[in-house]
């Protein structure tokens, strides 16, 4: 019910749209006429959103893990009781609520202060997973319970800093097909999903250390850091390649400034 009152189908009619953002839809006769549906250009959009898949699948695969495995591995990794489980993981899970609100706005800051999109997205999620690891590292070899509860907290509050900026990138790319874009960055943390949580239980069954799963963590978000620069936010799927290059050229120039 909320859902529906507060959301409109038509943009213009939401009490909170700017002015900004209305001079950036399309006329309203034009949203409004019985067009013929663009097709999809499905290789050019898979072949430019598989590099944000691949970041949104080394942070699924970490945020899976805390999703699916933290009451457990307080509860049998650090044998806690039930209820110390669920508050120490609902500090941590809180950590990433504040995250992933505070991601969002400092994303659409930093791009209203500078313009710029790069700064506001592929430099906020290197930050972000650059805290994540930082923070979840000493999770391998610290024994005090309220350092490990205080890191695993500050790394999920970095980890959730993604969503935000992540999210924006396909809208950035491509406002055409911008559901479709969408859809392909959620597959890269749902194929996540399916592997992450099955290879922390074969990890512990298999070792019974129930630290050695989050090494993979570590290696994925090093490798979510290298593929940030492979999304290219700042260049438009629907860009001629001369168009790109000198959208680009010119940007650089602008920022060399």
């Amino acid at each position: 019910m909320a859902y529906a009152w507060y959301f409109k189908d038509d943009p213009r009619k939401h009490r909170h749209i700017t002015p900004e953002e209305v001079a950036e839809l399309p006329p309203e006769t034009m949203a409004s006429a019985k067009t013929t549906r663009e097709p999809t250009p499905w290789g050019r959009l898979i072949k430019r959103m598989g590099p944000t898949m691949m970041v949104y699948f080394c942070y699924g695969w970490t945020g899976w893990l805390f999703f699916t495995w933290l009451p457990t591995f307080f509860m049998h990794g650090r044998g806690l009781d039930l209820k110390s489980s669920a508050l120490f993981s609902a500090g941590v899970f809180l950590s990433g609520v504040v995250g992933n609100t505070a991601g969002g706005m400092l994303s659409d800051r930093i791009l209203k202060r500078t313009g710029n999109v790069v700064a506001a997205r592929r430099n906020m999620i290197i930050v972000a997973f650059l805290g994540a690891l930082v923070f979840l590292a000493p999770v391998m070899i610290v024994d005090s319970l309220p350092v490990m509860a205080a890191s695993l907290s500050l790394s999920f509050f970095f980890l959730e800093l993604t969503i935000g900026p992540i999210w924006a990138v396909p809208m950035d790319i491509t406002p055409k097909h911008v559901g479709i874009a969408s859809g392909l960055v959620n597959a890269g943390s749902a194929i996540a999903g399916i592997f992450s949580p099955i290879a922390f239980g074969f990890i512990v069954d298999r070792t019974g250390n129930w630290t050695l799963p989050f090494i993979g963590s570590l290696g994925l978000l090093t490798v979510g850091i290298v593929m940030t620069f492979f999304m290219r936010p700042d260049i438009k799927l629907d860009a001629q390649p001369d168009d790109a290059s000198g959208e680009h050229g010119l940007k650089l120039a602008e920022q060399s400034r």
